[in-house]
């Protein structure tokens, strides 16, 4: 077992037992108050599962963190060392210690687990609040750290401007090649839209031989550019329609002679 899995193997077990010292305090203070114990364990079962949920959501802080590896060791001399994680994680543990120690002399048995879930407690909170909180503010103070954290931090803004610049960059890219695309489209689609032109201003006795040829045009346009290609030629088609047949009202019958050519789907069927 490596490190980091004996360290949460330790944190795992503190935890489960800062949760027992809590639950028992919770007991024993609604017993002394006078509560029956039917009641007690009602009370007590309620606020063991909110206890439960948040040691949960702090474990799992906990344990993201150490399995990261977010603290550095330059800019956390002493936080990230094995001695002081040892330290940080059996707080709990040390705490049985630290209550048998105070309550040494003590016959009394529910006193003597008092004595010991009370000093859980204040290992506990001592370690967890104020110590290591304290540590962490004091070590951003170490020249060696506070320098490595400038570097670092100017390190990740230029990368976030690279990254920025290159997404730049490629949209620029993007839309100069779909400009191009634009312009090589509009050379050689103008006589496939000077045809449709006229399919569209056909009768009626033409209709079908029209639409053999609008599907060949279609095809001919998704071959050389995809969908977007087959946009460009309709609506290149559409205005040259407006320009010259003014009068005339324009019945879109591209987007039916095209349906199920590549990706193409008329309003209808889509």
């Amino acid at each position: 077992m490596n490190r980091r899995n004996t360290l949460k193997a330790i944190h795992l077990a503190g935890t489960i037992w800062f949760m027992v010292c809590m639950a028992y305090l919770l007991v024993l203070t609604l017993h002394q108050a006078g509560f029956n114990w039917w009641l007690i364990f009602s009370l007590s079962g309620h606020s063991i599962l909110l206890l439960f949920l948040m040691v949960s959501l702090y474990l799992f802080a906990i344990f993201g963190a150490t399995g990261k590896g977010q603290r550095i060791a330059v800019e956390h001399p002493l936080t990230s060392t094995g001695p002081y994680l040892a330290f940080y994680v059996s707080a709990p543990l040390l705490g049985i210690f630290a209550g048998a120690a105070a309550m040494t002399g003590e016959t009394r048995i529910a006193q003597f687990f008092s004595g010991i879930a009370l000093g859980t407690l204040a290992a506990t909170f001592l370690t967890w609040v104020i110590v290591d909180p304290l540590a962490s503010m004091l070590e951003m103070f170490a020249p060696a750290g506070r320098e490595h954290r400038l570097q670092r931090l100017a390190a990740d803004k230029h990368r976030r401007e690279e990254r920025q610049r290159e997404r730049k960059e490629l949209l620029s890219r993007l839309l100069a090649q779909q400009e191009q695309d634009r312009q090589r489209w509009q050379a050689i689609l103008t006589p496939d839209a000077e045809k449709l032109t006229e399919l569209l201003n056909t009768n009626r006795a033409d209709f079908e031989q029209a639409e053999r040829q609008a599907v060949d045009i279609g095809v001919h346009a998704w071959q050389i550019g995809g969908l977007d290609c087959m946009r460009r030629l309709r609506n290149m088609t559409l205005e040259l329609y407006k320009e010259r047949y003014r009068n005339l009202t324009i019945i879109d019958h591209i987007s039916n002679w095209w349906d199920g050519i590549g990706s193409w789907r008329s309003p209808v069927a889509g």
